[in-house]
């Protein structure tokens, strides 16, 4: 006797759940390791209500709390701010300037070099803050 085999037909169903756990995986590595990819400087920020700039022309310049200069991402010192701001700046008076500055930075500090990119013609200032709204606290 015969015993009837099953028939050798392809089977038409595609089975994706190997694939999706696949892609979850990969998706759970770049979210974690994203956020480490942005190098910088740590600065604790003053917080205020105020509205975003658009920070793709501009030059920005970061004093951290031990005081140190940084001008996109290049270190300079108060008595060379004003030489190192000339390379970088196109002199274009419409080129956002961004300071970023941490808020244990004394304002006179800060000013100094304010009133200096006053003196080389910087009409677009802007000074980044922590969005957080004043008086909430964080962690």
């Amino acid at each position: 006797m015969w015993k009837s085999r099953p028939s050798l037909q392809p089977m038409v169903d595609i089975n994706i759940a190997n694939l999706i756990d696949i892609m979850f995986s990969i998706l759970v590595v770049f979210m974690i390791t994203a956020p480490l990819m942005t190098q910088g400087v740590k600065v604790d920020l003053p917080k205020t209500k105020a509205k975003s700039l658009d920070e793709r022309k501009s030059i920005t310049i970061t004093i951290t709390k031990e005081r140190e200069i940084i001008i996109d991402e290049e270190p300079t010192d108060t008595r060379q701010f004003k030489r190192d701001f000339r390379k970088i700046w196109s002199g274009d008076p419409e080129q956002a300037v961004i300071v970023n500055s941490d808020q244990k930075v004394p304002y006179g500090y800060v000013m100094i070099l304010v009133a200096a990119l006053q003196e080389e013609g910087v009409t677009k200032l802007g000074f980044l803050t922590d969005p957080t709204p004043v008086g909430r606290k964080t962690r």
